[in-house]
């Protein structure tokens, strides 16, 4: 099974005061942006790194940079926007793509609606953005539609996950892997993820 769970006592913390009903909208956003640099901390560990000589105040030296390798970061609107300036903090030089994507409240199946790429995508190391891995729809479905893109190195970043999403990401796209910070027991019948931590979008938004 492709998937990481991320379980820095940091991530858990902050995990847990976000799942919290009584956490506010401005405390849910800050408290989102501070775990995806966390985690994006974690995703970006086996980036390729190179030798470059530099001169310090002391002497020249041998030092690692990264090896020119491209990253995007493409946040699942609107609920995947609220991690997105976290991680551009630790890497920003990131381009930032936008895939708009909702769940039929009836078939709960992803109907997309709005795409905006940066136009070499395919030279790109992706993270893909949501804070819910729930049915895994809306996620497979942006995923299948980067590959229709030219996107060959795709990696999904959520803070939650349930074990539907987790099998349904994993059988429609093996080659991608899944960071989260927690699995979680099931889906419910409204396939809300359970725990979870309610509606992303409107606790980061302060919609209902």
């Amino acid at each position: 099974m492709q998937v990481r769970v991320i379980d820095h006592p940091l991530i858990q913390h902050k995990l847990t005061l976000i799942r919290d009903v009584k956490t506010g909208p401005k405390e849910f956003r800050e408290l989102l942006e501070e775990v995806a640099m966390l985690m994006a901390y974690e995703i970006t560990r086996d980036l390729p790194l190179e030798t470059t000589m530099i001169e310090t105040p002391v002497a020249q030296c041998a030092c690692k940079v990264l090896s020119g390798k491209k990253i995007s970061v493409v946040p699942i609107l609107r609920a995947g926007l609220g991690m997105v300036n976290g991680v551009l903090r630790l890497i920003p030089a990131a381009k930032v793509g936008h895939v708009g994507l909702y769940r039929d409240p009836e078939t709960l199946m992803p109907v997309e609606y709005y795409c905006k790429l940066p136009s070499d995508i395919a030279e790109r190391e992706i993270v893909v953005i949501d804070p819910m891995l729930a049915t895994g729809g809306s996620s497979a479905a942006c995923i299948e539609l980067l590959k229709r893109k030219g996107a060959r190195h795709i990696k999904l970043m959520c803070l939650v996950a349930a074990p539907e999403g987790i099998h349904l990401v994993n059988n429609q796209h093996p080659d991608v892997e899944i960071y989260t910070a927690a699995v979680d027991e099931k889906l419910n019948d409204h396939g809300y993820i359970v725990p979870g931590l309610g509606d992303a979008g409107d606790r980061i938004f302060g919609t209902k």
